[in-house]
């Protein structure tokens, strides 16, 4: 090798090694950060009963997602913890009505202010022989939720003399998303550091071996 081929072999190595001396960095914060945003956002939950069938089966792995009380809508699913209620035991339901709601039944349909509500969601056959017609007014920074399987959900209609058997939405642990796979933006974020990293320290080790230079040179 010659001088100036030494020369120009240090350099492509110094390059490479400072391209890798961003990029690991860089690819370790992201994949990081993706894992770090889906563990803070996200759990995973398997559903334990037949309450919320044919929506949810026992034993099915569904995640729920972080969610604030003003974002809780009508036909969400929600994952809640209700100290005395359940058995302290976390439960799955759907939200029917929110604060304000005027959430009526005659055992059979329901109305939310006055409008029908549509539910292709809920379990064909015989609703649980304790309910009842009712008529309630859901009380502020609460929620009526409901099972979709009614012949077989201990929910709202149950505890009526309760605040209308709504629930506060403090109680709320999570929302359900729609399939249970992991959430496009985490992925994203840790598949991209994970490349990044990947590529970062192969341009390190070229650039190592680039910058390697025989300790005598031909002129």
């Amino acid at each position: 090798m010659n001088r100036q081929g030494a020369v120009s072999g240090a350099r492509a190595g110094s390059g490479l090694r400072i391209a890798a001396r961003i990029l690991v960095p860089l690819g370790l914060v992201l994949a990081l950060g993706g894992v770090g945003y889906f563990f803070t956002t996200y759990q995973g939950v398997t559903v334990m009963g037949e309450s919320m069938r044919p929506t949810y089966s026992p034993g099915e792995r569904l995640v729920a997602e972080d969610v604030a009380a003003d974002g809780i809508r009508r036909g969400d699913v929600v994952l809640v913890h209700v100290p005395d209620r359940y058995r302290s035991a976390p439960v799955l339901q759907r939200v029917i009505g929110t604060g304000g709601d005027h959430v009526t039944s005659d055992g059979d349909r329901i109305t939310v202010n006055g409008e029908p509500v549509d539910e292709p969601y809920v379990m064909p056959g015989d609703l649980a022989p304790a309910t009842d017609p009712y008529d309630v007014r859901v009380p502020e920074g609460r929620l009526f939720l409901l099972g979709d399987n009614r012949g077989n959900a201990h929910d709202s209609r149950f505890f009526l003399d309760d605040r209308s058997g709504s629930v506060a939405t403090s109680a709320v642990l999570g929302r359900v998303r729609d399939g249970a796979g992991l959430p496009v933006a985490s992925a994203v974020l840790g598949v991209l550091g994970i490349v990044l990293t990947l590529v970062g320290t192969g341009l390190g080790i070229g650039g190592y071996a680039a910058g390697r230079s025989p300790r005598r040179l031909t002129v």
